[in-house]
């Protein structure tokens, strides 16, 4: 099978690869470009395990194609936090204890910083709707939205970029 010739911009770096038309995104971040962070749960969209932003919508990356990705914008859980350190949300978990096995992790880190991005000042009740395509196993849900909610109002209270601190 010929292999296909992908360019994308990856945790905002233009970046190459090349796939198998058939190889899905979550396969070819995986195997082929060494971003483990994404997991795989199911393998059929239903457990959030592998979420990531596609042109700035969350998706689940075992039900996209590689090839799709063709002249867009993909970010992981690996382009969540910055030179600075964690993200707030990164850090939050960890504060709450809201994650154990890390299956489920990187997907809630991806779709809690969508949530925050879209909605800074989140209710609990809109923390769990939009967290309803993630299924955690192991910490259980309370921790996490606890994180999620503190790490909003964290956010909400740093100083713009630009702006005096």
């Amino acid at each position: 099978m010929t292999r296909m010739h992908i360019t994308t911009r990856l945790n905002g770096d233009e970046t190459d690869f090349l796939c198998e038309p058939h190889q899905t995104l979550l396969d070819v971040l995986r195997d082929e470009l060494k971003l483990t962070g994404t997991k795989e749960g199911c393998g059929t969209g239903d457990c959030g395990a592998c979420s990531v932003m596609l042109d700035g919508r969350l998706v689940c990356s075992c039900l996209i194609l590689a090839a799709e990705v063709q002249g867009r914008a993909v970010e992981t859980v690996e382009g969540v936090a910055g030179p600075e350190g964690l993200h707030p949300i990164q850090q939050k978990l960890l504060e709450h204890a809201g994650l154990q096995c890390g299956v489920c992790t990187p997907g809630i880190v991806v779709a809690a910083k969508a949530l925050l991005e879209r909605e800074p000042d989140p209710s609990e009740r809109e923390v769990r709707f939009w967290l309803a395509g993630n299924l955690c196993r192991c910490t259980g849900y309370d921790k996490i939205i606890r994180a999620i909610l503190d790490a909003a109002a964290e956010l909400r209270n740093l100083p713009e970029e630009g702006a005096p601190a």
